[in-house]
């Protein structure tokens, strides 16, 4: 299996692109390409984490892929190591030069370095690729530089997938991304409303840092861990204002036709398509009249869907 290492660990010398890959889509595929057919080298992806905007400007930055959700889809691609570069702020100080000798040559014994056109890097994103044909032009070390790919809407970028996804447009997500959207998360004790009018749900822990869809209700696909079978769910995302307005947003899934004890197992979550918004019923028996609509519309929706 791929590995997910730090630096010191690393496997040289190396073919490498160094970047986020966030939601390694179609453009970030073109640039492991590279990676990939230069195959005297181990062939690597670098990342920082945290994200440096993390770490110099406080931002908050949900990603679409967490480190470890990385690995499979990299190995696919024939990435051999994902390599975590620690970011603090006496790495942000780092010249453009210092990061091309000190992190790519020498820490990472970069052979052959794979960027995008517009990849920026070192203090105040002062180094470009002049940067590093400079500083190789008289070594052994190769530059291969992926244009900026783009299709009739625009720009193929991490940015664009979160738009898409934050409005529930999963079909348009998932041609940039090349693959379904998922995250995952741990099954914890709710307070058993849903089963007490006949749709039990698990309710999802999930971490933090993961980006997810917008609110609604959605036909979605779960698998439970240490299993391949999905299973045709309704999920429930944000908060539950027939219940309780006040409470927080949650992941909530029911799955459809399967009574199964979840409590404590990993499941993952395909979000296929959005039903509808969230809606404020008079009681209960209003609301589980919906979710049988729900699941009747889901079951529909997985006729034409392949798992």
């Amino acid at each position: 299996m791929i590995s997910l290492i730090s630096p010191s660990e690393i496997n040289n010398p190396t073919s490498i692109a160094i970047g986020s890959f966030d939601g390694l889509h179609a453009g970030h595929r073109k640039l492991i390409e590279s990676v990939v057919e230069e195959n005297k080298y181990t062939p690597t992806i670098a990342s920082f984490w945290p994200h440096p905007r993390e770490v110099l400007y406080k931002e908050t930055r949900l990603r679409l892929d967490l480190p470890d959700e990385k690995l499979p889809v990299l190995e696919d691609l024939g990435i051999e190591q994902l390599v975590l570069i620690p970011f603090d702020k006496r790495l942000s100080t780092l010249s453009a030069d210092s990061f091309v000798r000190d992190i790519l040559i020498n820490q990472l014994q970069a052979k052959n370095i794979c960027v995008g056109a517009n990849f920026k890097f070192g203090f105040r994103r002062s180094g470009n690729i002049n940067t590093i044909k400079n500083i190789i032009k008289d070594s052994d070390i190769k530059l291969k530089i992926t244009p900026i790919l783009e299709d009739k809407e625009g720009r193929i970028s991490s940015s664009r997938i979160r738009d898409l996804l934050q409005n529930s447009d999963l079909k348009n997500a998932f041609k940039i991304l090349k693959r379904p959207y998922c995250f995952n998360g741990k099954v914890v004790k709710g307070k058993g409303i849903g089963k007490s009018i006949g749709w039990p749900t698990a309710n999802l822990e999930i971490d933090g840092r993961k980006f997810l869809p917008g609110e609604g209700v959605y036909a979605a696909w779960t698998t439970i861990e240490n299993s391949n079978k999905k299973i045709a769910s309704i999920m429930n995302l944000g908060s539950q204002p027939t219940i309780n307005p006040l409470l927080p947003s949650a992941v909530e899934v029911h799955l459809i036709n399967n009574e199964i004890n979840l409590y404590g197992l990993n499941l993952s979550v395909e979000p296929v398509e959005k039903l509808r918004s969230q809606i404020q019923f008079d009681n209960v028996d209003q609301l589980s009249k919906q979710i049988k609509k729900d699941r009747d519309d889901a079951l529909k929706i997985f006729k034409n869907h392949k798992k």
